[in-house]
């Protein structure tokens, strides 16, 4: 039961991950743990006790061999209005769903993409996380269902591109892969942070007119893993050539 004086609810006071579920054990948990470990930090959240959200998050699972694992961390209720209590009552919450049957058929063929006129607005403070505070994705979800497109690109007010309205992006040109800077907005991926770990990934500034020019666009994270772009408006992509430059990259950083 969550109270409806939490925080979470009323403040959008938290924050959360969301992670593949593969032969009964939590996939890239370490950077899962990560994530939450940098919000709480962040957020001037109390240290987490991730053992024991692991714990409970491996006893949720039991022995499902595919889903989804959901874990959000609230800073439960007190404090006087925005202040913050002085002894915050952590809840942890932890949901466990169906595998997303469509992202294999996005693997295979491809994603057309559509450019959302919602833009980001900037906060340093938040960049990179995934707060509780996910209003400028409802909405752009919303405007999604008027477009004729599979998912949109996200721009910030200045018109960079960010991600797309639930995955990051990356591109390929010139046999270089980019990636947008996110130190005003966006969030930062588990599924990207474990890519960079493979792959040399350079993060810039990418305007919609540099992204159009690439030879390749995916979308990535940690449900759908990675996802070549067949077209954005009307910019068409091979998704033959985009998986085996992206397969070249893997090939080349692994020599």
């Amino acid at each position: 039961m969550v109270s409806f004086q939490d925080r979470g609810l009323n403040y959008g006071d938290g924050f959360f991950t969301t992670a593949r579920i593969n032969d009964a054990s939590i996939e890239h948990w370490p950077l899962h743990k990560a994530r939450l470990i940098e919000c709480a930090a962040r957020l001037a959240f109390p240290t987490l006790d991730v053992m024991a959200i692991e714990n409970a998050s491996l006893q949720a699972i039991g022995d499902m061999q595919s889903g989804i694992l959901k874990i959000v961390i609230t800073r439960g209720s007190g404090g006087r209005g925005y202040g913050l209590p002085e002894a915050p009552s952590i809840q942890v919450l932890i949901t466990v769903l169906p595998a997303v049957a469509h992202y294999k058929t996005w693997q295979e063929q491809g994603v057309s993409l559509a450019i959302s006129s919602i833009k980001l607005a900037h906060q340093p403070v938040l960049a990179g996380l995934k707060t509780l505070n996910r209003l400028e994705q409802v909405l752009i979800k919303n405007q999604m269902n008027t477009l004729n497109c599979d998912d949109v690109v996200v721009l910030d007010i200045n018109d960079n591109v960010i991600e797309s309205s639930a995955a990051n992006l990356f591109a390929i040109k010139n046999e270089q892969i980019f990636s947008p800077q996110l130190n005003n907005c966006g969030i930062a991926g588990v599924y990207l942070k474990s890519l960079c770990a493979k792959l040399a990934i350079e993060f810039k500034q990418i305007s919609v007119e540099e992204l159009l020019a690439m030879d390749a666009v995916f979308m990535c994270n940690s449900l759908m893993g990675v996802v070549p772009v067949a077209a954005i408006t009307d910019t068409q992509f091979d998704i033959t050539r985009s998986k085996a430059l992206l397969a070249s990259q893997f090939a080349k950083e692994n020599v």
